[in-house]
């Protein structure tokens, strides 16, 4: 067990380290040409709710940018639980696998990947305070743009203008489109929207990950007997919402409180899904990951 004042770990290069561990170098390709990966999961009150899959996913990121990743996701999902398990059983944690090319000129050299896994601690956001939203003026890119199939660090820059952006206006997050102005995600968050009782979401397009929470949280719905319609959703209908939650990894699931200068409520709909998410978590414990 780590000593309570150690809030970070990171595993590189066979071992692991407490604290910020240096993993690049002034030559590496990643660090001035952006060809790197990572994938988020959640530990939390003593559960770690579709680690598997976050792993799962960190590798085909990484192959998705032309990389060789060093490991496989069976060997990703061990170090996270060894990772998990130095810390205390309720601890909040974010865990983040990365992979990134370390030479090549511009297209990177796939036998130079690198791995790393940093586990760190990080409080859930408070669900009653919720957050606020505005319509962002940036947008999310085309698959022809940008590497929208991958969890790239080189997509998140425009999300922290986007971010920043909103924090000017008074908001704490915000809305980006696609392309051609259709509802697309948050800035780093899926986003659902409830009118009459019925959950619509963006329907992937390419231009946003089909967060593994959001496919979390529509299959538990739809089990629950709430309707969710897949669909294209243009800005107008957020104020026109009943409700509005979020789902992602670092939040899980949590609501809108306000959107532009409209008041929103968490209301019947966010709470039945988070409800539902809580559950799953802590049943899925007891559960192989096969059978999840």
């Amino acid at each position: 067990m780590l000593d309570d004042t150690v809030t970070s770990i990171c595993y590189f290069n066979g071992t692991w380290g407490t604290g910020e561990v240096p993993l690049m170098t002034s030559a590496t390709n990643a660090a001035w040409l952006a060809n790197a990966v990572f994938d988020g999961a959640r530990a939390f009150e003593g559960v770690a709710p579709d680690l598997d899959l976050h792993c799962a996913r960190s590798i085909r990121s990484a192959e998705g940018l032309l990389m060789k990743p060093p490991v496989t996701a069976a060997r990703v999902l061990e170090l996270a639980r060894e990772g998990i398990a130095m810390f205390p059983a309720d601890a909040a944690l974010y865990i983040r696998p990365m992979f990134w090319a370390e030479t090549g000129l511009v297209a990177v050299d796939p036998d130079s990947t690198q791995f790393a896994i940093v586990i760190h601690k990080s409080p859930l956001p408070d669900p009653l305070r919720g957050f606020s939203l505005c319509l962002s003026p940036y947008r999310r890119c085309s698959p022809e743009q940008a590497p929208t199939h991958a969890k790239a660090a080189c997509l998140y820059p425009m999300a922290g203008l986007a971010i920043a952006d909103a924090k000017r206006r008074g908001f704490d997050n915000a809305v980006m489109c696609d392309p051609i102005g259709n509802v697309a995600e948050l800035t780093a968050q899926n986003v659902m929207i409830v009118k009459d009782g019925v959950v619509h979401t963006p329907v992937p397009n390419g231009t946003f990950l089909n967060g593994i929470t959001r496919q979390r949280v529509i299959g538990l719905l739809r089990g629950g007997g709430i309707e969710v319609r897949e669909r294209t959703i243009r800005p107008a209908e957020l104020h026109e919402a009943d409700e509005i939650f979020s789902t992602g990894n670092h939040g899980k699931v949590v609501p809108c409180v306000r959107y532009d200068g409209r008041v929103l409520e968490a209301g019947p709909v966010y709470r039945k899904a988070r409800e539902l998410y809580w559950a799953f978590a802590h049943a899925s414990a007891a559960q192989p990951a096969a059978t999840r």
